[in-house]
C-alpha cells in the first residue's frame, strides 16, 4: 500500500513539473513584433544638393549653335522641397566653363580663293531653371530612383560669326560693284535662349541627412542642333 502511495505521490510531482515546463516554454516562445525598419527619407523634406558636371552636345562640335564646343566641365547647385516624400518642386542653377570654337570664313572671288578655320575662345555659359521631381523611395533601404524635368533660361554662349562683303584695303559694305572678299569681321555678344530639361538618376542614403545623387539629363536648347546631354553627380544634404 505504501508503495503504491509512493509511486502515485512520484507520478503526481513528475505531471506538476512536466506541466510546468509546458508553461516556461510558453512563455519563452511568445512572439515579439520586430522593431520597424528606419526611414531614410522623410514625408517633408528640404534638399540642398552641390554636383560637379560633365556635358557633351549632341550635334557635332562645328554644327552647334549655342555651346559651340563638343564638350564642357562645370558644376551646379539645386534646392529642392520634397512633399509627403514622393514629389518636391526646387530651383536649379549650373556653370559650365566652354572651350568654344568660333568659325571665322574668308572668300576671295577675284583669286578664287576661300577658307574655313575656327579659334578659341574659353566662355562662362550658365543656366537657371525651375524644376519638378518624382521620386520613390525604396521602402527599408537606402536607395531612390528619381525622374525630373526642369525649365528655364541659359546664358553665356551663341555668339555667331558676323560676316561682310570687304573691298581690299578694309572697306566694309553689304556687296556691289569691287567688293569681292567676303569674310569674318567678328562675332556677336552672348545671347540668352530658353531651355527645357528631362532627366533621371539615383540617390543613395549615408546617413538619413546625408545622401549622394547621381544622375544624367537632355538638356533642348533653341533648336535641335543645341541640344547637349549632362551627366552629373554630387552630394545631397537633407533637412
Amino acid at each position: 500500500m505504501k508503495r503504491l502511495v509512493l509511486c502515485l505521490l512520484g507520478f503526481g510531482v513528475i505531471a506538476s513539473a512536466a506541466f510546468a515546463g509546458e508553461t516556461y516554454s510558453g512563455k519563452e516562445t511568445k512572439q515579439v513584433a520586430p522593431p520597424p525598419c528606419p526611414e531614410w527619407y522623410a514625408d517633408n523634406e528640404f534638399n540642398v544638393s552641390l554636383w560637379g558636371t560633365y556635358v557633351f552636345t549632341g550635334s557635332k562640335w562645328e554644327a552647334d549653335r549655342y555651346l559651340e564646343a563638343d564638350h564642357a566641365w562645370g558644376g551646379g547647385i539645386d534646392f529642392k522641397y520634397f512633399f509627403h516624400r514622393y514629389f518636391g518642386v526646387g530651383i536649379e542653377g549650373f556653370g559650365l566653363d566652354a572651350r568654344q570654337a568660333r568659325e571665322n570664313v574668308f572668300v576671295d572671288l577675284s583669286d578664287g580663293i576661300s577658307s574655313r578655320s575656327f579659334e578659341n575662345h574659353r566662355e562662362a555659359v550658365g543656366s537657371v531653371l525651375g524644376t519638378f521631381t518624382l521620386r520613390y523611395p525604396i521602402h527599408c533601404t537606402r536607395f531612390s530612383p528619381y525622374i525630373w524635368g526642369g525649365f528655364g533660361g541659359i546664358f553665356g554662349g551663341g555668339q555667331r560669326p558676323i560676316n561682310r562683303w570687304v573691298r581690299e584695303g578694309g572697306t566694309i559694305a553689304q556687296g556691289g560693284e569691287g567688293f569681292d572678299i567676303f569674310e569674318t569681321v567678328g562675332h556677336t555678344d552672348s545671347e540668352t535662349s530658353i531651355m527645357g530639361q528631362v532627366g533621371g538618376g539615383m540617390e543613395v542614403r549615408l546617413t538619413p541627412h546625408i545622401g549622394w545623387v547621381s544622375d544624367f539629363s537632355w538638356n533642348f536648347v533653341d533648336g535641335p542642333k543645341n541640344n547637349f546631354g549632362m551627366a552629373r553627380t554630387g552630394v545631397n544634404f537633407a533637412f
